[in-house]
């Protein structure tokens, strides 16, 4: 940690300038979600206005852990461990994805409109 005062006149100025680069990731992302110039992939919310919005919230989350959680100053098995939630967040997101492309037909499994209660068979 800072221990002389330049120190911790360094460290002030850093979290001022993530302050600073969060502020504007919270403005780029507004600006991606309202404005039609910026709107990437087709009108409305699609799957590339998604992929940006997550992209800049990666950074911003990765900004946030590695400074204001000082992650930075870590050992290396913490940088596993945090980097390894990432892999199993990606390995559920495949499963995810694999069970949308190849759905179950089975009995117990209907397909199609969900039945609720008082609907006439």
């Amino acid at each position: 940690m800072a221990d002389s005062p330049e120190a911790i006149k360094k460290s002030i100025r850093t979290y001022l300038l993530v302050m600073g680069a969060l502020f504007v990731g919270t403005v780029i992302t507004y600006l991606v979600a309202t404005l039609p110039s910026l709107d990437f992939g087709g009108h409305g919310f699609d799957a590339a206005d998604c992929v940006i919005g997550l992209l800049i919230a990666t950074v911003k989350a990765t900004l946030v852990a590695a400074i204001f959680m000082h992650l930075n100053h870590e050992k290396k098995s913490i940088y596993w461990i945090f980097f390894g939630s990432f892999i199993f967040v990606a390995a559920l997101g495949g499963l995810l994805a694999l069970a949308y492309v190849s759905p179950i037909h089975d009995k117990f499994f209907p397909q199609g409109k969900p039945a609720h209660y008082g609907d006439k068979e």
